[in-house]
């Protein structure tokens, strides 16, 4: 069994550790989370379900960060900072995911949590409503709130979803 655990956290380091940072906010906080998570994963009964392994390790390390969250371990936000391995340059794919990162700061953190688990991660709904502990059908009304929100952040509350400005086009002609 810890061979399957060993294989599941290698294959899902990237994005425990991306989610992590979102979680802690800092490359340090997220760099000991993760080897908390990692720990507790290798100590702990994986799973019988081999696709379900992935979410086991989420929830985790979601759980290990509400631990230490509560404990006041985590530290402060650190500065926005650009990606290591690109150089600063005015690069639209760059400038769109600071904006997200920023906006997704701003949203209340149940909000920013499924927007995490689900669109960043790429967990389906069924996956994220285990790794939060609650019905699929919260998982979508939180998903589909959490995305208003982030859009309303990004534009200050101007924008609108793509299918009500086709709806209010098609009712002014």
């Amino acid at each position: 069994m810890r061979i399957i655990v060993e294989r599941a956290l290698r294959q899902n380091w990237e994005r425990l550790f991306s989610y992590a940072l979102r979680l802690s906010g800092n490359r340090d906080g997220a760099a000991d989370l993760l080897q908390s998570c990692a720990t507790k994963a290798l100590a702990a009964a994986p799973p019988e379900e081999g696709e379900r392994i992935r979410a086991w390790l989420f929830a985790i390390l979601r759980n290990t960060w509400i631990d230490e969250h509560r404990r006041g371990v985590t530290g402060a936000l650190a500065a926005e900072e650009a990606p290591e391995d690109e150089s600063w340059r005015h690069d639209d794919r760059l400038i769109a995911a600071i904006t997200v990162r920023q906006a997704l700061e701003r949203l209340d953190p149940l909000h920013r949590e499924i927007v995490e688990l689900v669109d960043l991660a790429g967990f389906r709904y069924g996956e994220a409503a285990d790794i939060l502990g609650v019905p699929v059908g919260t998982v979508m009304s939180r998903l589909s709130r959490a995305r208003l929100s982030l859009l309303n952040a990004i534009e200050g509350g101007a924008i609108r979803p793509f299918a009500a400005r086709q709806r209010k086009r098609a009712s002014n002609t």
